[in-house]
């Protein structure tokens, strides 16, 4: 596929999209979040809950919504895969603070989700100290069989990583477009943010090419269909 991919068409979503990594072939869900149907295990990176109340305590004024919205996202994910294990691959509060400034309600849907399942919470660079009252087991990297999952990618071979909030720019119908997108060259994968007010950065910054140190990198873009799989030396 071209950098010229069409994202807005009629045609019927493809097949189950996938990303391997190290011999392991996940499932790459348009949400932005990954499925190894192996272990169902559901892997989400980034989800900067409470960035728009952090925002507010510096005076910028954004809509309260994003936790409950990046939330409504990641229940519809679960809902869809079942997973047996959640791992979040850190910044999922996007301050040291942001855990105090959950509602009560928004809590509780965390305590839901994390029912009857394993939950690994990543320690990120804007969340190191989370607190034991959240559920769930704090870590600050997970290795499973030949995948090491944590916050900061270091281009370690078998790495599943986030930070980065990879995002790629293409041309389509002749307007160019960016999506959020995964990262990867087989033997290593980038996730892009889940969070509904989580930024992005260039797939062509120079912070890929010292991850990947390979021009043959590709970008997985999240359409509105379908995952389109695009040589990240073709992204602009």
């Amino acid at each position: 596929m071209t950098a010229r991919a069409q994202f807005l068409d009629d045609r019927p979503p493809a097949r189950i999209a996938t990303v391997d990594v190290a011999g392991v072939t996940l499932v790459a869900d348009l949400s932005g979040a990954l499925f190894w149907e192996e272990q169902r295990l559901l892997v989400v990176s980034d989800l900067h809950l409470e960035k728009g109340s952090s925002f507010a305590t510096r005076g910028v004024l954004l809509p309260p919504y994003d936790t409950m919205a990046t939330l409504g996202r990641l229940g519809a994910v679960i809902a869809r895969h079942d997973p047996r294990m959640v791992i979040a691959l850190g910044d999922s509060f996007h301050d040291r603070h942001a855990h105090d400034r959950l509602s009560a309600p928004n809590r509780d849907i965390i305590a839901a989700f994390q029912l009857r399942r394993d939950w690994i919470w990543i320690a990120g660079n804007h969340d190191p100290a989370l607190p034991s009252d959240l559920g769930g087991v704090v870590a600050s990297e997970v290795a499973i069989g030949p995948i090491a999952f944590r916050h900061e990618p270091t281009g370690a071979s078998g790495e599943i990583a986030g930070h980065l909030h990879p995002k790629a720019r293409v041309s389509t119908r002749g307007r160019s477009m960016e999506r959020r997108c995964f990262a990867s060259d087989g033997e290593r994968a980038i996730m892009p943010a889940f969070g509904a007010y989580a930024g992005g950065l260039s797939i062509r910054d120079a912070a890929f090419a010292k991850i990947f140190q390979t021009p043959g990198f590709m970008a997985h873009v999240l359409g509105d269909r379908r995952l389109h799989t695009i040589a990240a030396s073709r992204c602009y």
